[in-house]
Order: C-alpha cells, then sequence, then structure tokens
C-alpha cells in the first residue's frame, strides 16, 4: 500500500488527507493495474455519518431497487444538490489529484480529451452537455446482494477515473462482498480481481478505461466493476463519479 506523508491523516480536513497521500506511487498503481487503494481516509465516525443520511429522502434525488432492474441486489440513492460536506469535499480533493493522472492517460493512448485542473471546470463541461445530475451514490447491500459487472456512464462527457469509499468492517460487519474489476484486454482473455478494503479505505479505479502496455505502445484496455455476494452482515459504500449525469 502506498505510504501517507507525514502528519497524522485523521486530524486534517479531507482536503488535506487526500493531499498527503502517496500520489506517485497511487498514480503508478492506477497506471499499470487500474486500480489503487488508499489509507483509511475517512475516521468511523465519518462513515457513520455518511450512511445515516440513508434515513433521509430529501437528501437523494433518485432511489434504485437493483433487482427490479436486474442489476444485482441491493439498493442505492444518487445523491441530490447540495451534496453532503464530506461527499463535496472528498469529490474536490480526489479529482483535483486524479486529473493529472486522467490526462496522462489521455496522452498514452492518443486521445485528444483533456479534463481541467478542478472539479468545477470539470462540472462546467458537464454542463455544457446536458449533463447536470450528481452521480455520487450511497450504496447498501444486505446477505446474498451483489451487483453486476458495468460501468457508470451517463452521458457524452465521462472521467475515466472514479472512488469508491468503504464504510463498513469487513469481518465485523460483513463477510463476502469484495469489489469486482474485470479487465478486457485486446486479442486476449478477460483478467478479473476481487478486492477487500478496511472501513475507510478508499478504491480508486478506471471506470471504463486505461492505456494497457504493449511492446507496440499503450492499447485500449476496457474494464467494468461490480461488487461479490454478501456472504453475511451489511455492506455500505460511497460511490464517487466526477462526471454529472443527464
Amino acid at each position: 500500500m502506498p505510504r501517507v506523508r507525514a502528519g497524522a491523516l485523521h486530524d486534517a480536513p479531507i482536503a488535506e488527507r487526500v493531499r498527503r497521500l502517496d500520489w506517485p506511487a497511487l498514480g503508478a498503481a492506477l497506471t499499470e493495474r487500474g486500480w489503487a487503494k488508499t489509507p483509511r481516509l475517512l475516521t468511523p465516525a465519518e462513515c457513520r455519518e455518511i450512511v445515516l443520511l440513508d434515513a433521509d429522502d430529501a437528501r437523494f434525488r433518485s432511489r434504485i431497487d437493483m433487482a427490479r432492474h436486474r442489476f444485482g441486489e441491493g439498493r442505492y440513492g444518487y445523491f441530490a444538490h447540495p451534496l453532503p460536506r464530506l461527499v463535496t469535499a472528498l469529490r474536490r480533493a480526489l479529482y483535483r489529484e486524479l486529473a493529472p493522472v486522467a490526462n496522462r492517460w489521455m496522452e498514452l493512448l492518443g486521445i485528444a480529451t483533456r479534463y481541467p485542473a478542478r472539479l468545477d471546470g470539470f462540472l462546467a463541461r458537464c454542463a455544457e452537455h446536458g449533463q447536470h445530475r450528481p452521480t455520487p451514490l450511497l450504496l447498501r447491500y444486505e446477505a446474498g446482494g451483489y451487483n453486476c459487472l458495468h460501468q457508470d456512464l451517463y452521458g457524452d462527457v465521462a472521467f475515466p477515473l472514479q472512488a469508491t469509499c468503504f464504510l463498513s468492517e469487513p469481518g465485523v460487519d460483513y463477510g463476502g462482498g469484495e469489489f469486482l474489476l474485470v479487465e478486457q484486454r485486446p486479442r486476449a482473455q478477460s483478467r478479473g480481481e476481487a478486492i477487500a478494503a478496511a472501513q475507510g479505505e478508499t478504491l480508486l479505479f478506471a471506470n471504463a478505461l486505461r492505456p494497457l502496455a504493449t511492446r507496440r505502445g499503450h492499447v485500449r484496455a476496457n474494464l467494468r466493476h461490480g461488487v461479490g455476494t454478501v456472504a453475511w452482515g451489511e455492506r455500505w459504500a460511497l460511490g464517487v463519479i466526477f462526471h454529472d449525469a443527464r
């Protein structure tokens, strides 16, 4: 796991905690394998604070029953504006550090798209394409719950990276329910990973594509993600998607 720079992580505001992470190591891991995991960014109290928002319908613009849409078994809700304070701070801070990684990926793949240095600039681009609805979401799975492999794309504009913050403690609050990431490489069979994370840790990952190094240069690898079946207990997570939806 990449090391955190000196300082007590949880004594700092969210933006400072994110800034202190070892971003050269995280960026290298993202480019090499399509995902990277941070140390605990959120405290247990902050995780509970986010979970408790589920009881307030006014905080959500939409609630989704996964089984109804054949997405899996579980439910999630997209937060409404204004986003919760913690979610806003985390989204802005993570985007600021991930934008250079995303731009490097576009350069390696020969794609002309470049991303603004700050989230507000990127969201303005989303709005120009009719994408105004916020996409951060709160997800809940009980025993037997799972999420089918998918990509979170909501319009013409999309950021190639996103994050999942784990709000429950594996082995204490739930069992199973690993995060799944499947990569399709050109002219090769798919490669999958099952990733576990502790409460408060954040998983950064490619939401649809990443550059794959080959002997002839970099090519596009396509990715999908999901959640394995929860064996017991209750699993909560915060999804941080940077592009807005139509």
